[in-house]
């Protein structure tokens, strides 16, 4: 039943990666790309109707988190607290941005608001990915000083930095987490953009396919690093891919779809390069879970083991009755997806139609 809950949390968390992820790349691209008022709200159409149903798989996974894992999940509070509390706000700061911006017809208000959605997506994505950088590095677990543990096993404590480099005390933030975030933020940018030029017609699409294209370059550099570096702090990463070798076929489909996510582009098929960099987030995300299996928060030390499936898991008969509650839930969930994705399919914003509304 464990691993049952582990692929429904990992399907959760992957589907709001996925889904809230393109949201967070097309603030970005608002951020770094939109010059011009109507390129803005060409963004902003395009993530409209979706971006705070996204948000749903978000509450969702939480919850099923604490029903299914509820160790883990005071694990995590304790020890990344602050990040968080930070999250919350970001999350917060992005709906207030998009909701207030075109209540005062004030360019300088306007750009106030713009600012702020493009920077809280930008560091949501990055506080993700260092937060998931932490997780493949593992935590002090017990908070073990000189062989003695100042917390119970399950629970620890993670300034937001100490050390950038020292790997025997490290933050929240550090070289590696850093660079796990920043693989994040460029990855969601090219699944925003990806978006974007999904939903909209016009000039604009032109620029962002430019974009991609140099992202995408820089992505799969990364990625060839951070095998290398993922193996540098976590030396046993790769056991579980030696012991079975048709796990390879994660990662490997993973760097294929980023790849393909160019050529799709080039090609004018957009759907199937947004499937691509939506693949990629997929691969590397599971990747990334059956390579610490069954761990789900390692340990840096060697006084108190990892939490794993099975020793921070509800117990069973709570974990049945969930997985009933989980099926009804998810095809409500699912449900509202498709009927608003099936209600606003195809282009729903065109460059021509702004520029004159603004002109």
């Amino acid at each position: 039943m464990e691993i049952v809950w582990l692929c429904i949390l990992a399907f959760m968390f992957v589907m709001y990666a996925i889904l809230d992820g393109f949201d967070f790349g097309a603030g970005m691209l608002d951020l770094f790309l939109a010059k011009e008022e109507q390129e803005s709200m060409l963004i902003k159409r395009s993530i409209g109707p979706f971006w705070d149903g996204n948000e749903v798989w978000l509450v969702a996974s939480g919850g099923l988190l604490f029903m299914a894992f509820p160790k883990l999940y005071a694990a995590f509070f304790s020890g990344f607290y602050l990040p968080l509390m930070m999250v919350l706000w970001l999350i917060m700061g992005r709906g207030i941005s998009l909701e207030l911006r075109n209540q005062v017809d004030n360019s300088l208000w306007k750009a106030l608001w713009d600012k702020l959605f493009g920077l809280s997506s930008l560091l949501l994505a990055l506080i993700f990915g260092i937060a998931f950088g932490n997780v493949l590095r593992g935590v002090n677990l017990g908070g073990v000083e000189n062989g003695v543990s100042l917390y119970e096993s399950n629970f620890f404590f993670a300034p937001l930095w100490t050390d950038f480099v020292n790997p025997e005390n490290p933050g929240v933030i550090d070289w590696f987490s850093l660079f796990i975030g920043l693989i994040t933020v460029f990855t969601l940018m090219i699944h925003g953009g990806n978006w974007v030029i999904l939903k909209i017609e016009g000039q604009f699409k032109t620029k962002i396919k430019r974009f991609i294209r140099k992202i995408t370059v820089i992505v799969f550099l990364m990625m060839l690093l951070s095998f290398y570096f993922v193996h540098l702090v976590k030396p046993d990463i790769y056991s579980n891919f030696l012991e079975n070798k048709f796990l390879l076929l994660l990662p490997l489909i993973g760097i294929i779809a980023l790849l393909l996510n160019v050529i799709f582009q080039r090609a004018e098929k957009e759907l199937a390069a947004f499937l691509c960099s939506s693949i990629f987030i997929a691969g590397m995300f599971t990747s990334a879970l059956a390579g610490i299996f069954p761990s789900l928060l390692p340990s840096t030390n060697s006084i108190n083991p990892d939490l794993t499936i099975y020793n921070v898991s509800a117990s069973d008969y709570g974990l049945g009755v969930g997985l009933k509650w989980w099926i009804i839930g998810i095809i409500l969930i699912l449900a509202y997806s498709f009927m608003v994705h099936w209600m606003y399919r195809g282009k729903i914003a065109n460059d021509k139609e702004i520029y004159k509304q603004y002109h």
